[in-house]
């Protein structure tokens, strides 16, 4: 039904190329392979502090002792159990080896003592800095509404996704590379709810329980048990480490108005990069905190979480987290006042573009669809509603999503 597209933004230390068509997002980064083919021609240089290896036209700098302590031979690696057998304290920080020589597409090091280590080239070149630095962690497209609606991507059929591993794997892939995907067909109900995200992952329990079904009923200390609108943010900001993955149900509406708002948080933070990377840069410096206060019967909360609002890997500047929440953003006590000011010009600067009407897609649930929200990378909202409306969700644990997709053979 709704069926995302869009093309790899990621962060990158070259500016990126503009694009023209409204088809396609402002900006492609080019994507560097870490790896070459094989039959590359390579060269070593042996240096004081590191070895110096020329392949497939990059060059690398592995230290010596990083070398020896990923070692794969049976001594030193397990791998049935895929850990590390090496004690890496009894490693000698002075370490070199006394041979060192490239044999078919193999580095071989023999060490102190007649130790020998053989590395496969394409995984030093997979596992190095540079090739982190200039690579990317995660595959992931890019969107706004008309490059969302554009593509038609069919849902996940429940029967199937239910029974067929494919079809699992095919919402994931979905998953992974748009931070939203949907399963169509589920029985309206929390315990068939229940059972479609049970296929995906643990469900993270949290104050709010482990399966959650409500109405606007005010019977919790937060807006989402009202019928008013609401922003597009994320949610859980209020936790050290927020929730990683959203799942809504619409079991019933019978009224007018309630579509839900999602956003890619992540295209609008690159718009934010290219168009003002010293605003980008202050969001990814400066600590916020976020506050959840719950004092109702039954239910009595004071949760805090410090972070802020855009997360980036140090090696690549990559981003992999969005934190935006102005319900639940508290004080700013972290930075001094001038900081502060520059703080909210930046956050003025994303706030704009979050709110670009071309950003927003606004999606009308309905019974039988359950939608997975990545809530590190889409925000969520909704517009205010009249008559009965009842929604059923959970929040998902990260890791055992990314782990489901890994074992499904995905890159996550």
């Amino acid at each position: 039904m709704f069926g995302p597209v869009g093309r790899q933004l990621r962060a990158a230390v070259k500016p990126a190329k503009l694009w023209k068509t409204k088809s396609q997002p402002l900006w492609r980064h080019r994507q560097v392979r870490a790896h070459a083919a094989l039959g590359s021609s390579a060269a070593l240089q042996r240096q004081d502090d590191c070895l110096v290896l020329h392949y497939g036209g990059k060059q690398m700098k592995f230290n010596y002792v990083w070398l020896r302590d990923n070692c794969r031979d049976e001594s030193s690696y397990n791998v049935q159990t895929n850990q590390r057998n090496l004690d890496t304290v009894g490693i000698d920080l002075n370490i070199r080896p006394d041979h060192s020589t490239v044999e078919r597409d193999q580095l071989i090091l023999t060490w102190p003592g007649g130790h020998v280590t053989k590395y496969s080239l394409s995984w030093l070149a997979d596992n190095s800095y540079e090739g982190k630095k200039n690579g990317f962690m995660h595959r992931r497209m890019l969107w706004n509404a008309d490059i969302y609606e554009s593509a038609k991507t069919p849902s996940a059929k429940w029967e199937k996704f239910m029974s067929c591993d494919e079809e699992l794997k095919f919402f994931l892939q979905n998953y992974l590379t748009y931070g939203i995907a949907f399963v169509e067909g589920v029985p309206a109900s929390v315990e068939a709810t229940q059972e479609v995200v049970q296929r995906v992952s643990l469900i993270r329990e949290t104050t709010y329980g482990r399966m959650w079904s409500f109405t606007s009923d005010l019977a919790r200390g937060d807006t989402a048990y009202t019928q008013l609108a609401l922003g597009a943010h994320t949610d859980t900001s209020y936790l050290q480490e927020p929730c990683g993955i959203q799942v809504f149900h619409c079991l019933r509406h019978d009224g007018t108005g309630g579509r839900n708002l999602l956003v890619d948080g992540f295209y609008a933070a690159e718009r934010l990069r290219q168009l003002s990377p010293k605003s980008f840069e202050l969001l990814t410096r400066v600590h916020v905190k976020h506050e959840h206060i719950e004092s109702k019967e039954g239910h009595r909360n004071h949760l805090t979480g410090i972070g802020p609002l855009l997360e980036v890997y140090p090696w690549n500047k990559e981003l992999f987290m969005i934190r935006y929440n102005d319900y639940d953003r508290t004080v700013i006590d972290s930075a001094p006042h001038d900081v502060v000011q520059q703080w909210y010009s930046a956050h003025r600067l994303l706030a704009t573009e979050l709110r670009r009407p071309e950003n927003q897609l606004w999606v009308k649930l309905s019974p039988g669809q359950v939608i997975f929200v990545d809530n590190w990378r889409v925000l969520h909202g909704r517009e205010s509603f009249s008559g009965l409306r009842q929604l059923c969700g959970c929040y998902l644990t990260r890791d055992d999503v990314l782990s489901t997709a890994r074992c499904l053979g995905l890159h996550a």
